[in-house]
């Protein structure tokens, strides 16, 4: 073996490098979406899932009970299904412990996980248990949906519309707050409840999708298509940014963004500078929205049915640069990459603090 492939670090490649050479031990095309697609049945498929969280780097005593991170758990598992357009339908717990972690908090840790289940009718039906150095909550949601119905990343086309079904940035805020209680002391007592909800119990966006598919068989329908309108799309768990670069990557496309058109909480408004806000929404990931990508026509129709948050924010164009576009002339556009995101393995510390 060659003596520098053998000395390389996990965190010399990153997590995406450490993916993509992961991958090759996987078929080519069940993998790359945020969840895989097993067809099993003639008009329905099996969506899986799974998301790891680590104490200390998805969760903490400090900024989360031990209801909310099972909530969050869930949510984020959830929302990986909505995010390929599936129902739920059940889910296994992986948990590795170390001995001295109470009773009490285990038994609070799945209460929270079964009050998020529960909004969507979706039963823990399995699991295991280890003894492990540091608390590891490990997740395999499980989901059905139509074979004509399922959203990927990968099929975005040039001319289609960017929307985002909700405010991104919320989420980054409230965990400021909770790790910083002394800021933030301007913000009326409602906006940082608000904001800490955001972080400590996100709601994953199954809602959308009866909504989203109205729309399209109607429009189908009515432009009299041969095929239904393709939407292409990911969940935001890692941060806005990162969800259309994953979009456009998979794609084979680019995209502009347009920076007026990215919706901001309110309570931002006299708490953060514009920089610091941008910041929050396009980095600051675990809001558990849903980006698609859809014809204009369509995307304006969903966002008019889903109201307050939901936006278009952009659209996809050829070549393969994700630009964001100030109005103002004397603001250059700028180049996003992955590389500004949350990144696992960065050998610097987390661009986002633990949480």
């Amino acid at each position: 073996m060659n003596n520098n492939l053998s000395s390389l670090r996990v965190r010399d490649i990153g997590e995406q490098g450490l993916l993509e050479r992961l991958q090759r031990f996987c078929p080519p095309d069940i993998i790359g979406d945020d969840a895989a697609v097993l067809e099993t049945l003639p008009n329905q498929s099996l969506i899986v899932t799974t998301d790891m969280l680590i104490d200390g780097v998805h969760f903490s005593d400090v900024t989360t009970s031990p209801e909310d991170a099972g909530w969050r758990a869930a949510a984020a598992n959830l929302s990986d299904l909505a995010a390929m357009g599936a129902t739920p339908v059940g889910i296994t717990v992986g948990l590795g412990l170390p001995a001295d972690v109470t009773v009490s908090w285990v038994e609070r840790l799945y209460q929270g996980m079964t009050e998020c289940l529960s909004k969507y009718h979706v039963p823990i039906v399995g699991g295991d248990i280890v003894r492990s150095p540091i608390t590891t909550l490990a997740i395999t949601a499980f989901g059905q949906a139509n074979p004509n119905f399922i959203i990927r990343r990968s099929t975005a086309q040039v001319g289609d519309a960017i929307v985002i079904t909700g405010i991104h940035g919320a989420s980054r805020a409230g965990l400021e707050l909770l790790l910083n209680p002394e800021i933030g002391q301007n913000l009326k007592t409602e906006a940082k409840a608000a904001l800490i909800t955001a972080h400590q119990r996100p709601n994953p966006r199954l809602d959308v999708l009866p909504i989203l598919w109205k729309i399209v068989e109607s429009q189908s329908k009515i432009q009299n298509l041969k095929s239904k309108i393709t939407v292409a799309g990911m969940d935001s768990s890692d941060g806005l940014a990162d969800a259309i670069l994953q979009i456009c990557r998979a794609s084979q496309v680019g995209a502009v963004i347009e920076f007026s058109k990215i919706p901001l909480s309110s309570a931002f408004k006299n708490w953060l500078t514009p920089e610091k806000s941008l910041e929050y929404a396009l980095y600051g990931g675990e809001d558990f929205e849903l980006v698609l990508c859809l014809p204009p026509e369509t995307a304006l129709a969903l966002v008019q049915n889903l109201g307050t948050g939901a936006a278009i924010i952009g659209t996809i164009t050829p070549g393969s640069n994700v630009i964001l576009h100030h109005e103002k002339a004397e603001i250059p556009d700028q180049v996003l990459s992955l590389s500004q995101g949350f990144q696992h393995f960065a050998q610097a510390g987390f661009p986002r603090p633990f949480h």
